[in-house]
């Protein structure tokens, strides 16, 4: 099978296309009818992607081209397919998820096509329905707010659209579930992923949360802002390379000490007044508002980097959420302790097969092949692509970069050329509004995230100027107004290199769109995050972002491996309590009474959040173990290990104790406290490898005082 699919992209890719374009043509002219009669029973997949292209011709005026047939291809093949910008991918996965609904065993059956949010699962269930409902399949849509019952129905359908993290928090609900009745997924069996990229590297360590039980006090956070906040740079406290790591001077671990009348800081006892005044440390010199974050209707509001949106339902840490709020003086909201987690990464690795679409996958091959054995494929545009990339304009001082921001943007508009121009924050998106004083433009940022549609209306309009973080980076798809064409088209500039290169070439993509014309340029100082983090210790690339770029990725995917080791066996461990869970959910290992299985599924549960209680507690320590030569990892492994025959051990006993308790009081297993879902991220302030790596110098020196 696998060289079938390898012959599809060599040489034979032109005669697989073909064939399905002369058995589109024969199919052409049959009356309905007929045609819905061969589409209920067409399972090979040039018979599924023949018919496909005449129900899309009929039912939604739209021609399936021989780019997207060869991009369908990809996806059964189970890769990759990297397409440009308006070339159709929404209707290119139609065929493939098609094929795989029917090639899905009675076992895992039902595939999920995974969206980046609920409007375009909602829009593209809706807009592809009529052809699934053709071929006689069903079709579900996941949103936000669904009931259980909705959710079961929807994951019932043949084929599913949700977003990854509804998939996941549903998974994570399920495995908290006290009757069969109350989960809402099937076995997974097939993800299409929608901008791929996205899914499987930018959030793919983003973990997902399930929480519950009583708030966490807030005390602490409080107490520890009141120290932070009287602490100086340079004098109290460092910030290390990269911007990424903080820590306390020799003065400023005295003043802590002082303060908190706790002797040692580093003693054991002191673990967390030690913890709580590092988040606040880290709060208030590594995060920014209106750059990480922005405040919104009282409440602290995560901003995407790569995204540059409101993160919905994302939360730091615990602590660290906590000592953000307590910064900006806001009331703390309701954390609970951890019941269940799990990243995108390790949900996706549940899934037998998995393939995916993006405009931007092929800087990101090596990762996508190594972590998730996905080869990316490229498939070429429908039309000539003559966007003109013009090479960076480089500055001495961001004051420069600026002025000539300025003068360009008047320029182009003063020409009638629309122009949007791609920020690094909210804070630098309004700055430069600013700086453009009478020259008319639009701010699209997460501030004002509902006046999106009509912005982005208006983006390709003649002499339109539109200022905008990365939320007009991915999926935003700007239509040329009258005559901007013979003007050139839209005119992208970006005021910064990205860490990733993917993340500008999404910029790109904004221009150029289905064989528009248009041009793109990034405009870049020596005083950028990117060449300040990263070129003083790669001088013979100082002045060359896009070198930099490479060796950061590669810095990156080295980080995410050396992380994926880390988190790989604490999701072994989450899936053999998991089984062991299900078993007696389900019935499959007999127990005595009704009350003794709801009580051993709860003792498991609570068990199960104490072990990640303690594992997060070791891995929050576990970087003092590279003092003394002692490796890291193999410490944490160790250390995990331990902790998993003791959760092992107790459950039964526990169980027994608690069986014991629930018959003589009366207690009722089944009355649960709330829960609630989030995602919070497993590394704010870089990669696990550098922390242990760096920084730690400091920290030692104040034991020995």
């Amino acid at each position: 099978m696998r060289r079938f699919f390898d012959s599809l992209f060599a040489g034979p890719a032109k005669s697989a296309v073909s064939a399905i374009k002369k058995r589109r043509d024969e199919l052409a002219g049959l009356p309905d009818r007929e045609l819905k009669t061969i589409a209920t029973e067409a399972k090979e997949i040039d018979e599924v992607m023949a018919v496909t292209a005449v129900v899309a011709s009929r039912l939604l005026g739209l021609d399936l081209f021989d780019v997207q047939v060869q991009g369908a291809l990809a996806l059964t093949a189970a890769r990759i397919a990297e397409m440009q910008t308006g070339e159709g991918k929404t209707l290119t996965a139609v065929p493939a998820v098609i094929w795989f609904a029917r090639n899905t065993s009675s076992n895992e059956p039902g595939v999920h096509v995974m969206t980046v949010n609920d409007y375009l699962a909602r829009r593209d269930a809706k807009w592809m329905g009529g052809i699934y409902e053709f071929f006689g399949l069903s079709v579900g849509v996941i949103q936000q707010g669904m009931s259980a019952a909705e959710r079961r129905h929807a994951y019932a359908c043949d084929i599913t659209y949700a977003t990854a993290n509804e998939i996941g928090f549903d998974f994570l609900r399920d495995q908290m579930a006290l009757y069969p009745a109350d989960q809402v997924h099937r076995p997974f069996s097939v993800a299409v992923i929608d901008e791929a990229d996205s899914i499987l590297i930018d959030e793919a360590r983003i973990p997902l949360v399930i929480a519950g039980g009583d708030p966490d006090s807030e005390s602490l956070a409080c107490k520890a802002d009141r120290i932070t906040r009287t602490l100086h740079p340079h004098h109290h406290y460092r910030i290390e390379e990269y911007g990424r790591n903080v820590t306390l001077t020799d003065t400023g671990i005295h003043a802590v000490e002082t303060a908190l009348g706790c002797g040692n800081l580093f003693d054991p006892e002191n673990f967390e007044k030690h913890t709580a005044v590092q988040d606040s440390l880290h709060a208030r010199a590594l995060l920014h508002r209106d750059v990480d974050y922005v405040v919104k209707n009282g409440a602290v509001e995560s901003v995407d980097e790569f995204k540059g949106r409101i993160a919905q339902d994302r939360r730091w840490p615990a602590g660290l959420h906590a000592a953000i709020e307590a910064k900006e003086g806001l009331a703390p909201q309701a954390q609970g302790r951890v019941l269940g987690s799990i990243t995108l990464q390790n949900l996706i690795a549940l899934y037998p097969r998995v393939c995916g679409m993006t405009g931007t996958a092929a800087t990101q091959a090596e990762e996508l092949r190594a972590l998730y054995n996905l080869d990316v494929v490229v498939i070429p545009t429908n039309r000539p692509m003559i966007r003109v990339d013009h090479p960076d304009s480089l500055f001495r001082t961001k004051a420069e970069k600026e002025q000539a921001l300025v003068r360009e943007i008047a320029a182009a508009h003063a020409s009638g050329r629309p122009v949007l121009v791609g920020t690094a924050s909210v804070e630098e998106s309004e700055r430069l509004s600013s700086l453009l004083g009478d020259t008319p433009h639009a701010v699209l940022n997460a501030r004002n995230e509902e006046q999106e549609a009509a912005i982005i209306a208006n983006a390709g309009q003649r002499s339109a100027v539109t200022i905008s973080t990365n939320m007009a980076g991915r999926g935003t798809d700007i239509k040329l107004g009258e005559g901007v064409a013979a003007l050139g088209g839209l005119y992208v500039i970006g005021t910064n290199r990205h860490e990733s290169r993917r993340i500008d070439n999404q910029l790109r993509g904004r221009a150029g769109r289905q064989g528009d014309p248009g041009s793109s340029r990034f405009f870049v100082s020596l005083e950028d995050p990117l060449l300040v983090k990263y070129a003083a210790e790669n001088a013979k690339v100082a002045h060359d972002p896009e070198s930099i770029q490479r060796l950061v990725e590669g810095q990156n995917l080295d980080a995410r491996k050396f992380l994926h080791k880390y988190e790989g066996v604490i999701e072994g461990q989450r899936q053999r309590i998991a089984r062991q869970r299900q078993a007696i959910l389900t019935g499959e290992v007999e127990c005595g009474s009704e009350t003794e299985r709801l009580v051993a599924l709860t003792t498991i549960d609570d068990l199960w959040a104490e072990h990640l209680a303690e594992v997060t507690e070791l891995r929050e320590g576990i970087q003092w173990t590279a003092w003394g030569g002692r490796d890291p990892l193999h410490e944490y492994l160790t250390g995990v290990d331990v902790l998993f025959q003791n959760l092992e051990a107790a459950i039964p006993g526990e169980i027994a104790r608690r069986l014991e308790e629930a018959l003589t009081n009366g207690i009722d297993p089944a009355q649960r406290g709330a829960t609630w879902t989030y995602l919070t991220t497993d590394n704010p302030f870089g990669s696990w490898s550098e922390r242990i790596m760096r920084g730690l110098k400091r920290k030692f020196a104040g034991r020995g005082r």
